[in-house]
């Protein structure tokens, strides 16, 4: 069975402020849902390792030395990276194992591990499943991955910290994960629209590229 993208996100925004008033009141604040999908696998899940416990600014400014060893792209292939000194890329800012990271996923994608035009005829857990294989890759980037790459509807990232003080705040929830839990009885099957909004009523989303 595919599981593709939404086509659009107003039905399910429009269905989600019926069934919970708070998020309808988060909607409006908001506006309409401007989630922007990256469809380079390779961009997004390097985004994310590259991120990983660094500020925005850090991660931004790595991310862009990391582009520009690569001046004939906007974005290395796997490939690529593979075929880049570990110094190179140590120079522009990778920790040693962030840089591990980053060459076990390129070696994953381009042994065919992982093939990501395969995902639309997989189940969410079955992606997740495949991506922590890769080192540096856990739950939180995959489940990122889905969200921001491959657009899936129903994702609820309840280990996501940002998530979680977003439903405190929102809902006065002394126990953030059950409520999220049991927030998405109500939110299925648009669970990743009640996410966006989530983070956007802190004022920003996850930066993974």
């Amino acid at each position: 069975m595919a599981h593709g993208v939404l086509a659009g996100w107003d039905r399910a925004v429009q269905s989600l402020k019926g069934r919970d008033m708070v998020l309808a009141r988060i909607i409006d604040a908001v506006g309409p849902c401007s989630l922007v999908l990256e469809h380079d696998a390779f961009r997004s899940l390097a985004g994310a390792i590259i991120h990983q416990q660094l500020s925005m600014k850090a991660a931004h400014t790595i991310l862009t030395r990391f582009a520009a060893l690569y001046p004939e792209r906007s974005f290395p292939l796997a490939a690529d990276v593979l075929n880049t000194a570990d110094d190179a890329l140590r120079e522009v800012g990778l920790s040693f194992r962030k840089v591990q990271y980053l060459k076990d996923l390129a070696h994953k994608l381009v042994d065919g591990v992982i093939v990501p035009v395969h995902f639309d005829d997989l189940a969410d857990q079955e992606i997740i499943e495949q991506l922590i294989k890769v080192k540096g890759i856990g739950r939180w980037s995959a489940e990122m991955f889905l969200i921001f790459s491959l657009g899936r509807p129903n994702v609820l990232p309840v280990g996501d910290l940002g998530l979680q003080r977003a439903v405190q705040l929102q809902y006065g929830a002394a126990e953030p994960v059950a409520q999220l839990r049991q927030l998405a009885e109500r939110w299925e099957p648009y669970c990743t629209v009640s996410t966006w909004y989530l983070w956007k009523s802190l004022g920003s989303e996850p930066a993974l590229r």
